[in-house]
């Protein structure tokens, strides 16, 4: 993570050779890839992308569509929002609030070679804040808490500054208060998937077997997100860009805030993927540390018992447990988090210790 200054599309540091800006004709607004869609680069299996995001917040039709002046009424300065989100914001894009979502995503990019069945692996290498404020936001009667928040007949957005060269998050403990809390930053992206199968895009909010909107905060710089490939080339695409979150993001939205980030893009084939890890059905990610499988679905218990189903067939395929060894060895040393419950689809994942097996 960089010193949180201000990077403006082709601005600043830029760490690969390959530079995705996300600039019209590189972004979806409220949908996600499908199998219809071209690509917007192409890249051979190896390559490092670096790929600017933008935050929905500021960008939304509830918000004014103008992110410009959203945000000098946070005290920004002009120059201090970004270009590509005041373009995106004012263009005639055909986003429809009311049956599109509010992602902004940057792709596709395909893979050279990518073929169903084999593992697309996207490792988050860096992440550099674009601009050092974010926004959390519960709104719409949506969240953990429907009925109970908002408290009132207004959404809520509470503006977030980013402080310390990047470590924390401050905002005051209410309006106008002169006390604040400070919470650590870990960046990471919401949102990384490959094209479904089908011919039309995906509503861009409930995660799927393809990824998509994850939000999995373990994914932060140096872990991978693994992605059963779906069409040729994968057609693969980066967004949700949050600066910190919590498991299970209860108010809607985490600190949601624009990054540049850098990835490499790999490929296991079918057979390799399934030495290392068994048949993949949807995403699974791996940090230095942990393993870790996914559940989804709209119902958190259906959601849970998928996740132990990923997490045992890992176990046998990996390390060769039996079933019922595997389930033991994940009552008793395995934790399994909520990622989000306001994304439609509830997810959650587990996090095995790779070093437990190391004996």
């Amino acid at each position: 993570m960089t010193h949180p200054t201000v990077l403006q599309p082709g601005s600043g540091p830029i760490r690969a050779a390959e530079y995705l800006p996300a600039t019209a004709g590189h972004v979806l607004w409220g949908r996600l890839p499908s199998a219809s869609d071209s690509p917007v680069l192409t890249i051979d299996p190896g390559t490092d992308v670096t790929i600017d995001t933008i935050s929905h917040e500021g960008v939304m039709e509830d918000q004014g569509r103008d992110p410009l002046a959203y945000f000098r009424s946070k005290g920004v300065d002009g120059d201090g929002v970004l270009q590509d989100a005041i373009a995106l914001a004012a263009s005639d894009y055909p986003r429809d609030p009311a049956h599109d979502g509010p992602h902004v995503v940057t792709g596709p990019i395909a893979v050279r070679g990518a073929r169903p069945g084999d593992l697309l692996k996207m490792t988050v290498l860096e992440t550099s804040l674009r601009v050092p404020y974010g926004v959390i936001t519960n709104r719409h009667g949506k969240g953990a808490l429907p009925g109970e928040f908002p408290e009132g007949p207004d959404n809520v957005s509470v503006f977030a500054s980013a402080i310390d060269d990047g470590r924390f998050g401050t905002f005051p403990v209410a309006p106008g208060s002169d006390r604040s809390v400070r919470f650590p930053l870990a960046p990471f992206l919401g949102i990384m998937g490959v094209a479904t199968a089908s011919p039309l895009r995906p509503h861009s909010v409930p995660p799927a077997e393809y990824g998509g909107n994850i939000d999995i905060k373990l994914l932060t710089v140096g872990s991978s997100l693994y992605l059963p490939v779906q069409v040729p080339d994968a057609l693969a695409y980066v967004g949700d860009p949050h600066f910190a979150q919590g498991d299970g993001e209860v108010a809607l939205t985490a600190m949601e805030a624009s990054l540049r980030v850098t990835v490499r893009f790999d490929l296991l084939s079918q057979s390799d993927a399934l030495a290392e890890f068994g048949a993949v059905a949807g995403p699974l990610a791996e940090t230095s540390e942990f393993l870790v499988p996914t559940g989804l679905d709209e119902d958190l218990d259906v959601a849970v018992a998928n996740c132990v189903r990923a997490s045992i067939a890992l176990l046998e395929a990996r390390w060769g447990l039996d079933r019922a060894h595997a389930l033991a060895y994940l009552s008793a040393a395995t934790d399994f988090d909520i990622s989000q419950v306001v994304d439609i689809v509830k997810g959650v994942h587990a996090r095995i210790r790779k070093a437990d097996f190391d004996v």
